[in-house]
């Protein structure tokens, strides 16, 4: 149950009904940590999750989990029109000085009372953060968003220049909240030739690291054009060591012969 949730916008000539909008504070459960140079600037057992439309998770969490001998106050203020005024601290360690990168709401709006014994950083203001004892990417894992692997031996077709350079009926399909389906398939599943290592690599709060590739033919180059999840996370093993394609990068996937 959300400690504290509104359903509700303050504008100017006062508080208006939306039911598309949602913002909620939530307690994670989880013990979530932040490191920085080695040391361990957040270690918190009572961080709340922002939970807000439009926005990626972030986490809050009491002073009282925080080392403020890493934190330097400074001017910048912002205004948000959900949660108040915004009073922001540079994160610094030794040398490195990540500026504005944590913030407070000091008197929050009435709707979310809890949020003024809170702090939150920017993701980039750690080098890594951990719930529990396992390294998270990106951003907070949303409660409400879930990932799952199918396996499917329906046939999956990726054209590229009027071509198919992809042919499976050995499919797993991966269904992520709010996100078009993705099928990964085995690379015996993927012309020869096709797939070139590309140095990009990305990373997913749901599922890991993933390295990507660009595509070469008949002259032609398309940079990052599909990834690979060499190391996936526990939840989404299946996916380990499989190519999917981006949907809006190529020609068409087909599935079954019908286009996706």
């Amino acid at each position: 149950t959300p400690m504290d949730a509104v359903l509700t916008v303050r504008t100017p000539a006062g508080w208006t009904s939306r039911v598309d909008y949602r913002i909620s504070l939530e307690p994670t459960r989880r013990r979530v940590r932040g490191v920085l140079d080695g040391v361990t600037v957040v270690d918190s057992l009572s961080a709340l999750l922002l939970l807000e439309q439009g926005h990626v998770p972030v986490y809050y969490f009491p002073w009282g989990d925080v080392r403020r001998d890493f934190l330097e106050a400074t001017e910048h203020r912002t205004r948000c029109p959900h949660k108040g005024e915004a009073w922001y601290w540079a994160v610094r360690s030794g040398a490195r000085r990540h500026e504005n990168d944590a913030w407070s709401y000091p008197e929050p709006m009435a709707h979310l009372p809890s949020l003024g014994d809170y702090v939150a950083f920017y993701w980039r203001a750690m080098d890594h953060w951990l719930e529990e004892d396992e390294e998270v990417f990106v951003h907070p894992r949303d409660p409400r968003s879930r990932v799952e692997v199918v396996r499917s031996e329906r046939r999956v077709e990726v054209l590229l220049a009027g071509t198919v350079v992809a042919d499976s009926c050995r499919a797993q399909f991966l269904f992520e909240t709010d996100l078009p389906t993705r099928f990964y398939l085995p690379p015996e599943d993927v012309r020869a030739g096709l797939l070139i290592a590309s140095d990009t690599r990305t990373r997913c709060p749901y599922k890991g690291e993933a390295s990507c590739w660009s595509a070469a033919w008949n002259g032609r180059r398309a940079e990052d054009l599909a990834w690979t999840y060499a190391d996936p996370l526990p939840e989404c093993g299946r996916i380990g060591g499989l190519v999917a394609f981006f949907n809006e990068q190529v020609d068409e996937i087909r599935v079954d012969g019908e286009p996706v």
